[in-house]
This record gives C-alpha cells, sequence and structure tokens, in this order.
C-alpha cells in the first residue's frame, strides 16, 4: 500500500474545553405538560463527544414511563381540542414554534454542536432547516385538498382524511433536531399526538422542544418526550398498543427489529435506515464541481449522515487524476474544535461509534490504497486529545467485494473504486443492499436521465449534492426503508384516508327474499 498525505488540517482557537451556558445536568422526560423523571428513577449518563466526560444524567425511561406517556398522548387525542382544530388554527402554532426556533437558532446550534460534535457552521444550518420544516407544513395543511368523484345524477364520492392517533416517533442521533422536526411537523400538523424517543447518545437538543411547543400554544398531552435507550424505551413505544403508528430513522438492523415488532399489532411504518450511496463521476462531468460535492457529501456533518456518498464511482480515463486531487483536498480538510468556525469536520458522536468507525478505517488498509487519512488527526491541541477525532480517510481501488465499499460506516470513510463502462458502473452502483441515494454526474443528458432512472435509489441528484425540495419525497429502497416520507406523503403517512359515498338519485337494488 502507498503511504497516505499527510493527516487533515486542525482548527484550535480557544484554548480549553467550551461548555455552554446555562448547560442542564439533568434532563427529564416531559409527559403531559410537565418535567418529569423516570417513575423508576433510573438514569442513564450523557457525554459530550469532545472530552467523552459526562456532562449530563438523563432520565431512562421503562416501560412504565412509556405507558403514561402514551395514555396523556391518548387523552389529548380523544378529548383535547388539537385533532378537531381547524387547519388554519393550527397552522398558526406551527408558525409560532418556527417563530421560536430561528428566535433562538445560535442557541439550538450551540446545543448541538456541544452534544453531537458537529461543526458549528452546520449546525446552525440544521436549527434553520428545522424551523423551514415547521413552516413548510403550516403552508401544506392549508392548502391540502383531497379527492373528489361525480357520477352525475346518482353519487358523489370524496375522501375524508383523520388523524390516525398517537404517532411514536423514534429518532437518530446524527443532526437530531432536525430529524426530530421532520417528524414531529407532519405528525402535528395532520392533528396527531405524539410520544417522541430521541436517540440515548443526543437528548440534549430534543429537551427544547417542551418550552418551545407551550410557548406556542401546543395542548398538554399533544407532546410527550421519553429519553431513554433503545432496547428499553424504544422497544416498549414500538410495542405499546395504544400507538397505532410508529416512524423511524436509525440503522437498518434495528429497523429489522422494529418491522418484527410491529407486525404482532398491524402498525403503520415509515423507516428510512441506512445508505451506501454511490456518487458515479463520467468523464465529461465538471470534474471540479464533481470534486467539490462528493467531499462535501461524505466529509459534512462528520460523516454522520444516512445519504452520505461514500462510494466514489469514477471513470477510468479522468480515475488517477480524480483520486490524486480528491485525496490532496481530503488531506487539507480541517478538523478540530466543533465550536471554532474554521472546522470542517468535528468529533464524532460518542466513542462507541468512533470505535466503529476506526475499526472499518483498519479494515480498509488491507482493502485499498489508503490516500489520505487513515487514522486520528495529528496536531491537536490536548484539550481535544480526549475526543472522538478521525482524520477524513480516503481510500482508492477498492474491489467492490470489500467491507468498505459493501456496508455503511458512517464517518468520514470514502471509498473511490473505477469503472469502464456505463454497465459496470450501474453494475456497482447497484451492487449492495442499500438503496438510500444516488448522486451521479455527467453532462449527457440522455445518459443522466437513462442512468437515474436504472440506479436502485429511492433519490437521486444528477449534478448536484443532497439539496432537497421539502415537496418531494424522502426515502429509500432495499435496507434502505419502507415507506417515503415529505410533502403530501408525510400527510398520507399521519392520516386515515376515508372514502365517503353519498347517493343522490333512485337506489336500485336487488330485493332478496321479497319473493
Amino acid at each position: 500500500m502507498a503511504q497516505p498525505t499527510a493527516p487533515g488540517q486542525t482548527a484550535s482557537v480557544r484554548t480549553t474545553h467550551y461548555f455552554p451556558e446555562n448547560l442542564p445536568t439533568s434532563i427529564r422526560h416531559f409527559i403531559n405538560g410537565e418535567f418529569v423523571d423516570s417513575l423508576g428513577g433510573a438514569t442513564f449518563d450523557v457525554l459530550d463527544p469532545v472530552s467523552n466526560q459526562t456532562y449530563a444524567t438523563a432520565a431512562a425511561g421503562q416501560k412504565e414511563d412509556i405507558d403514561l406517556a402514551v395514555r396523556a398522548a391518548t387523552d389529548a387525542f380523544r378529548n383535547g381540542p388539537w385533532p378537531r382544530m381547524l387547519p388554519r388554527a393550527r397552522a398558526r402554532v406551527l408558525n409560532r414554534i418556527a417563530d421560536a426556533i430561528e428566535a433562538q437558532d445560535a442557541r439550538l446550534a450551540e446545543l448541538e454542536c456541544f452534544d453531537t460534535g458537529l461543526p458549528i457552521t452546520q449546525a446552525l444550518g440544521q436549527a434553520q432547516r428545522a424551523a423551514e420544516n415547521f413552516r413548510f407544513f403550516a403552508d401544506l395543511i392549508v392548502a391540502q385538498t383531497d379527492d373528489a368523484f361525480s357520477v352525475p345524477g346518482r353519487q358523489l364520492n370524496y375522501v375524508n382524511r383523520k388523524p390516525v392517533g398517537v404517532a411514536g416517533l423514534i429518532t437518530p442521533w446524527n443532526t437530531p433536531f432536525m430529524l426530530e422536526s421532520w417528524k414531529l411537523a407532519p405528525a402535528l400538523a395532520s392533528g396527531c399526538t405524539v410520544v417522541l424517543k430521541p436517540a440515548e447518545f443526543t437528548p440534549l437538543s430534543a429537551s427544547l422542544w417542551a418550552e418551545i411547543f407551550r410557548d406556542a400554544g401546543v395542548p398538554e398531552g399533544v407532546f410527550n418526550l421519553v429519553n431513554g435507550l433503545g432496547e428499553e424505551a424504544g422497544d416498549a413505544l414500538v410495542k405499546h398498543p395504544g400507538v397505532p403508528l410508529i416512524s423511524f430513522t436509525g440503522e437498518t438492523t434495528t429497523g429489522q427489529t422494529i418491522y418484527r415488532n410491529c407486525a404482532a399489532n398491524l402498525k403503520g411504518m415509515s423507516m428510512e435506515l441506512g445508505g451506501k450511496s454511490p456518487a458515479v463521476v463520467f468523464a465529461d462531468a465538471d470534474l471540479d464541481a464533481a470534486i467539490d460535492s462528493t467531499l462535501f457529501g461524505v466529509f459534512s456533518l462528520n460523516g454522520e449522515r444516512c445519504t452520505a456518498g461514500s462510494r466514489i464511482l469514477v471513470e477510468r480515463s479522468i480515475y488517477d487524476d480524480f483520486c490524486e486531487r480528491y485525496a490532496a483536498r481530503a488531506a487539507h480538510i480541517v478538523v478540530g474544535d466543533p465550536h471554532d468556525p474554521a472546522t470542517e469536520v468535528g468529533a464524532l458522536v460518542h466513542p462507541e461509534h468512533y470505535d466503529k468507525v476506526m475499526s472499518y478505517v483498519e479494515i480498509g488498509k488491507g482493502e485499498g490504497r489508503l490516500l489520505a487519512g487513515g487514522g486520528r488527526p495529528e496536531g491537536l491541541p490536548d484539550w481535544l486529545a480526549g475526543g472522538n477525532y478521525v482524520s477524513p480517510t480516503v481510500f482508492a481501488d477498492v474491489a467492490p467485494s470489500a467491507r468498505i465499499f459493501q456496508e455503511e460506516i458512517f464517518g468520514p470513510v470514502v471509498a473511490i473504486t473505477p469503472f469502464d463502462t456505463e454497465e459496470e458502473a450501474l453494475a456497482l452502483a447497484n451492487g449492495v443492499k442499500y438503496g438510500l441515494a444516488a448522486y451521479i454526474w455527467t453532462s449527457t443528458l440522455e445518459r443522466a436521465h437513462r442512468f437515474a432512472q436504472s440506479v436502485d435509489s429511492g433519490m437521486v441528484w444528477l449534478n448536484s449534492h443532497n439539496v432537497r425540495d421539502l415537496r418531494t419525497p424522502f426515502g429509500g429502497v432495499k435496507a434502505s426503508g419502507l415507506g417515503h416520507e415529505g410533502g403530501y406523503r408525510s400527510i398520507d403517512f399521519y392520516t386515515e384516508q376515508q372514502a365517503v359515498h353519498i347517493t343522490l338519485g333512485e337506489v336500485h337494488t336487488a330485493r332478496f327474499g321479497a319473493h
């Protein structure tokens, strides 16, 4: 194996670990309008990823805590005003939520940065996106229309939408506040009440929803939050008979377990799972733009993103040039203090996840040619030395059978593989169990559409990184998910569609038994 280039640049403006002001030392559940501890008193430690030290304890929800939250949500759904409010009235509340998020976006970003290790500039963008999600669904429910069919003089048929009931929402630890908004906004817009179980690695920003919703006028019991481990609180939520639908974002094997547990009660499910998305670069692509985009696509958000283009497939005639330029740029990505605006890659979320990513880095050294990274970054100051830092790592000449080609790493690690023909590129792109996203770079219009329609992925970007219109469906195929959310598809998921048939004229029915 060739030796890699020097590890990435490091950022360090401050000289001590940054702690946000008024950082809580205890994180509690929020049930029926009140902050509460677990009924049995169970807690778990929450670490910050820069020091890996415990900064807070969080209430660890158990079956009885989930049951209490579901009872509150059920009562609010059956007897409270929220499901019966006019769409415009609910939209006003959602817009007040968006106003509150925007008013404190710097604080939200500060807490998210501290809790997840995301660079501060990227965390700020996630807070602003969360506000936009609420504005979007506020507009959507007011503009919502439903089908009506007329048989002139005989019958009128129309669709009546009703909120399903208590929605169980289970969210991941990467960009947690924004991804929580993806589920909370359409669920609340549809008139559902909710029980949110955020990821145990990153409970800090989720606790902010309670005050935001209360101040915006969300009635008690409509929003409930139970912290805890997936195998305890998450499992109890999935299995609870009073929760008719589950929306889950997370890892594929966890999704398979949820699928099995939902089957017992025939629950509705929407699951966005893992990914190993290809970025396909043809020789006629705008190479500068493709390099910019593929670097951002796998190293932004610390590489902890489900849609990361972590397999780059490059046409052989430009392969060597691409690899050289890509590795040189990767080696100069700024790694360091997440609160430093110059930082481009921060600390991975948790030591367990850090160990997983580093194990794949070691596996990759036997499966590809290491061009950049390959370990911890050099030059970190002492106060960052205990953090979960991985240098942006680039492997070239990776075979399609390699584990780093086939398996989701969810960190700042990328595999580059050459191809000779469009047919080979398509086979490589489709040759994994996942199918979430794909990125295609070519200036040939016919090939762009032909390839996009043939690739096994729920979403495709042509000559672009991940820039998403909120009206479009979001979701994957194969092991990347079940169902789609986004736009009207989210409203479809959180509502029942009831067909109502009205006879307008005389009914001619066979008169059984009249003889």
